[in-house]
């Protein structure tokens, strides 16, 4: 029988094999590769967590604490826990939002507002979804093209051509405008 307290425990010698059948790679803590890999690439702040201030990062990061100021993961995945209270603009690869929100969010991929999630604030990404029982108040930029550009050094230049909508007042029909003009 396996036991994982055998495995984990530090041995003074050489290595021994492993007590269990099948190529299981472990590292020091007794976790497969795999495992400590994601581990490594998604940070937590918890919900007892406040941070004030500037938080830039290259990793994946999950908040279900307080966050004031401006958070920036412009090539990674941005996850508002359901505790999470974020008072902040923030620009990410990707925002996922099952807390609050309140600020502008920008994200180069899409932003998902979950059953809880509330966002206050304008969101300007090519893809947004909003679930049933979300909470948003603001207005949606959707990029429809996004051009490389030699003559800005290989650097993006975002086309006129966006989708607006907002979430305020619905639209008049054409015919209706007209007759009140």
């Amino acid at each position: 029988m396996w036991k994982r307290d055998e495995v984990v425990r530090p041995t003074s010698g050489p290595p021994a094999a492993p007590h269990s059948p099948g190529p299981v790679t472990t590292r020091a803590l007794g976790r497969p590769d795999a495992v400590h890999n994601m581990e490594r690439d998604n940070v937590n702040i918890g919900k007892s967590i406040v941070i004030k201030g500037e938080l830039n990062g290259s990793e994946d990061l999950t908040i279900d604490g307080h966050v004031e100021g401006t958070i920036q993961l412009r090539e990674h995945v941005l996850t508002i826990g359901p505790n999470g209270k974020i008072k902040a603009q923030v620009f990410a690869k990707a925002v996922v939002v099952l807390g609050e929100v309140i600020g502008n969010v920008t994200a180069s991929d899409k932003v998902d507002i979950r059953d809880n999630g509330s966002v206050d604030g304008d969101i300007i990404s090519p893809r947004v979804a909003i679930a049933e029982g979300a909470h948003f108040r603001g207005s949606v930029d959707m990029q429809r093209k996004v051009i490389t550009t030699p003559a800005l050094g290989g650097k993006t230049e975002v086309k006129a051509d966006t989708t607006k909508a907002t979430s305020t007042a619905p639209p008049q029909p054409a015919a209706a405008a007209q007759r009140g003009a």
